[in-house]
């Protein structure tokens, strides 16, 4: 067999008859290839969309806070911390500009 490790690219592994270019001549080469659909480009932010800010995980969350994603569910979430759960034990979504308005807005409250 030609093919050198399997790790390197345009070597395709198991087959006999392989090339360099890493195309099987075997009974395989008549198949046809799949076609990568293009990239389509980003839609432009909406006003909402911009209100809300990009969605963030709870570990995310916690890293802009600077605290653990256990802190985040089980101190700030019963305070009120915006949230949207994807399903009745699906995971929670966050909105980055949201969560940073609460936090300022708690803050002001704090410091009256």
């Amino acid at each position: 067999m030609n093919a050198k490790a399997p790790y390197m690219e345009g070597y395709l592994v198991g087959f006999s008859q392989v090339t360099e270019t890493g195309r099987n001549k075997g009974h395989l080469a008549n198949l046809p290839l799949a076609e990568v659909p293009e990239a389509t480009p980003e839609a432009e932010m909406t006003e909402r969309d911009q209100l809300l800010g990009e969605p963030m995980s709870i570990r995310e969350v916690a890293r802009l806070i600077g605290c653990s994603a256990w802190s985040v569910r089980q101190t700030l979430l019963p305070k009120g911390l915006p949230h949207w759960r994807s399903g009745p034990s699906g995971k929670l979504i966050f909105y980055r500009d949201q969560v940073v308005r609460w936090l300022l807005e708690q803050q002001e409250r704090r410091n009256g």
